[in-house]
């Protein structure tokens, strides 16, 4: 962590980014800003990409921020400013295994997401999917975290590969 107050965390669909971030910003006290909760209008309307743009443009200009994730089409934004970037880069088996089981509960519970929207089984048998969306993303996502962490200048990238990697980083963040 070494002083990182700008902290991007990235990773696959399913992998637990928005837990993690929670954690982290409670473990730190840097304020946590939720993705799809600044992405997705109600009904599952998605802001256009100049609103995301505007949007994470100005998020990112504060001095310290946890991000959940970072949609592609303005990835840009917080990896020129993020001190850190933390990658959740598990198996396909890890993350499909936990985004399955959190879908079901979210279709049962109803617990809402962001904004009011729900996930139900019929979106999660959709072509549009969040399951599916894991399968069409997986590859770039990790190949993404390889080349930042290859790319030196890129912000630093703590690669885990493993939920028990994660567990004992965070043990390790220190405290406000």
């Amino acid at each position: 962590m070494q002083g990182a107050r700008r902290i991007l965390v990235y990773g696959v669909t399913g992998a637990g980014k928005t837990a993690l971030a929670a954690r982290l910003s409670e473990a730190t006290g840097i304020g946590w800003v939720e993705v799809d909760r600044e992405t997705w209008l109600p009904g599952w309307v998605q802001r256009s990409e100049e609103e995301q743009r505007r949007r994470f443009t100005e998020i990112c200009a504060g001095d310290s921020w946890v991000l959940d994730s970072a949609y592609g089409i303005w990835s840009d934004i917080p990896l020129a400013r993020a001190d850190l970037v933390v990658g959740l880069d598990y198996t396909r088996r890890v993350s499909l295994g936990r985004l399955l089981r959190r879908t079901a509960v979210r279709i049962v519970d109803r617990r809402e997401i962001c904004n009011g929207n729900v996930e139900t089984l019929g979106e999660a048998f959709s072509r549009d999917s969040i399951v599916a969306w894991h399968f069409r993303s997986f590859r770039r996502k990790h190949e993404r975290l390889v080349a930042w962490e290859a790319d030196p200048a890129a912000p630093p990238v703590l690669r885990l590969r493993t939920p028990a990697q994660t567990e004992a980083w965070l043990a390790t963040v220190p405290g406000p």
